[in-house]
């Protein structure tokens, strides 16, 4: 499945995954951005993420690790 900069919880699950070492609540959007863009699932136009989407992404991330 390829994953748009809209599917915030699949992201958040993929990342929860690949990334068991890092914690949500500390990453900056930068950062953030960019593990995004490197997943491998990833398939839309990196210049298309806003600070609204990279903050439900993080939200979503926090959650599915508590």
């Amino acid at each position: 499945m390829k994953l748009k900069w809209i599917d915030v919880l699949e992201i958040a699950i993929s990342l929860s995954e690949k990334h068991e070492d890092i914690d949500p609540r500390t990453i900056n959007f930068v950062n953030l951005r960019r593990l995004v863009t490197e997943l491998p699932e990833f398939d839309d136009d990196p210049e298309r993420s806003g600070e609204k989407i990279l903050e439900a992404i993080q939200a979503a991330w926090i959650e599915e690790i508590e």
